[in-house]
């Protein structure tokens, strides 16, 4: 599946795309964990992070800020610290302060004069707002978790996408997140563009992305905007 010759409409995930959200968990953590006496590893946190979280969102829908909440107090009872659940706020709080990637209000600024731009997000509306007062960009279409009610890799927020944007012609969606973004994206035959920031390796039976990138610069190079 190529890229479409002429791009109208690009759309991107959020956290770990335009968001660094290893490092605002790992530090949201480590703050909280301090007041116990804790310390915790970063390598050892985001592993347990993402599969705890995966493991949530399987689950029956419930609002982010909760599903962080829960996965607050469950890794910390798998770290052996002993966190009482009605301090498991820390962490749906922290969302505001998780950083933006050095070059994600540059390339979004350069994305925005070529294209019309979407947010396809699994957080909260809440807590996307948050977020947003990070970019100046505006954008023509924000899909989260709790408009549709589910969490991708749940087809919901693409259909909702192509539903708004009225087609799928012109439109290229730009994700980190290979089990979240690109699986769906593939089987929805949307051209996907995976920024591989942690050089992930894909195995035989996993299918490739539309296009390969490590930054979003080279996202940008690629659709011709920088």
């Amino acid at each position: 599946m190529p890229l479409p010759k002429e791009v109208t409409f690009v759309t991107f995930d959020v956290y770990g795309t335009l968001i660094d959200w290893e490092t605002g968990v790992y530090d949201a953590f480590a703050k909280e964990a301090e007041k116990d006496g804790y310390t915790l590893s970063k390598e050892e946190l985001v592993p347990l992070f993402l599969e705890t979280q995966q493991e949530i969102k399987n689950g029956s829908y419930e609002l982010y800020a909760e599903v962080l909440r829960r996965t607050a107090v469950q890794i910390s009872r798998q770290l052996g610290w002993p966190l009482e659940p009605s301090r498991s706020g820390f962490l749906p709080n922290s969302v505001s302060r998780w950083p933006p990637f050095k070059e994600t209000k540059t390339q979004l600024d350069r994305f925005a004069k070529k294209f019309e731009l979407g947010l396809i997000s699994n957080v909260d509306d809440k807590l996307l707002g948050e977020t947003r007062r990070y970019f100046k960009t505006d954008f023509d279409l924000v899909v989260t978790a709790q408009q549709v009610r589910s969490y991708k890799p749940d087809p919901a927020h693409f259909k909702e996408a192509e539903r708004r944007i009225g087609t799928k012609k012109g439109w290229v969606h730009i994700t980190s997140s290979y089990y979240y973004d690109v699986e769906p994206c593939l089987k929805a035959k949307v051209p996907v563009i995976w920024v591989n920031r942690n050089k992930e390796t894909l195995d035989a039976s996993q299918k490739k992305p539309t296009a390969e990138v490590k930054t979003l610069l080279e996202a940008a190079k690629l659709l011709g905007v920088a």
